[in-house]
């Protein structure tokens, strides 16, 4: 499938402490969620077919661009689901069936100015990247094959590699399977244009209903050198998703692991 026919959204504040970390927190200070560890909403990183900066396609495989002026941008190691949305008569979103994932950088700069999340995510091609793997869900909930996947990253600076996000177990997430598409479907007929929020029912409406949705679920909490280290011109990106019953959470290829691995220009 072609990922540029597909609305790209993302979750945000679905991992613990990401977003103080993030320095990010303060953006959602009047945001009310229902529960007191429930992702603070969702944001648009791609709008197929839209004239604003959001259509163009910024997901890339194997290079992530800087922005040519500071930017202060940071990898945000995820997990991404490759859904087909499933809408009723009056175009309201009635079901997400979750087919395949992998792994996801939703790279993000730290802009002071901007008034919406969408702002931070994306500012031009190859600004995002993607797995070019991509593993089969044989079912969205607990006993499925996303029970045993653990998510890392690193980032390699001048030969020497360091973790970047904390290694976590997906089921770490705090919304995740029924839970986290019940609450995805919520947020995407009814969350308001409020604060860093934006309202995705109308953007589904000006994209055409696009049928197909790649949705990133959430960063990881980071490790001490991705808290305090912003990427760099050469750095190399390595966000892996392994199975633990087979494999280990490093750089080395297996048939039970996906690796998103880019190098910043």
């Amino acid at each position: 499938m072609q990922l540029k026919n597909a609305i790209g959204l993302g979750v945000a504040g679905n991992f613990a402490h990401h977003l103080e970390q993030a320095g990010e927190l303060e953006d959602f200070k009047n945001v009310v969620t229902c529960e007191p560890d429930a992702p603070k909403g969702i944001f648009p990183f791609y709008l197929p077919n839209n004239e604003g900066f959001l259509g163009v396609y910024s997901i890339g495989h194997e290079r992530l661009t800087l922005p040519n002026y500071q930017s202060n941008a940071q990898v945000e190691p995820e997990i991404a689901l490759l859904c087909d949305i499933v809408y009723d008569n009056n175009h309201q979103v009635v079901d997400l069936n979750v087919r395949q994932f992998t792994t996801f950088n939703d790279c993000t700069i730290r802009r002071d100015d901007a008034t919406k999340i969408s702002q931070k995510k994306s500012w031009g091609e190859n600004s995002k990247g993607v797995g070019s793997r991509w593993i089969e869900i044989d079912k969205f909930e607990e006993g499925g094959v996303m029970d045993y996947y653990h998510l890392c990253s690193f980032v390699k600076r001048e030969g020497v590699l360091h973790p970047y996000g904390v290694d976590a177990p997906l089921l770490g997430y705090s919304y995740f399977y029924g839970k986290l598409k019940n609450w995805l479907i919520e947020k995407m007929n009814h969350q308001s244009d409020f604060g860093p929020l934006e309202d995705i029912a109308k953007h589904l409406k000006e994209c055409n209903y696009p049928v197909h949705a790649l949705i990133s679920i959430g960063a990881t909490a980071y490790a001490d050198f991705g808290e305090h280290n912003y990427l760099q011109s050469g750095d190399e990106i390595y966000v892996i998703s392994y199975d633990k019953r087979y494999c280990n959470g490093d750089t080395t290829p297996c048939d039970h692991k996906v690796i998103l691995h880019q190098r910043v220009d």
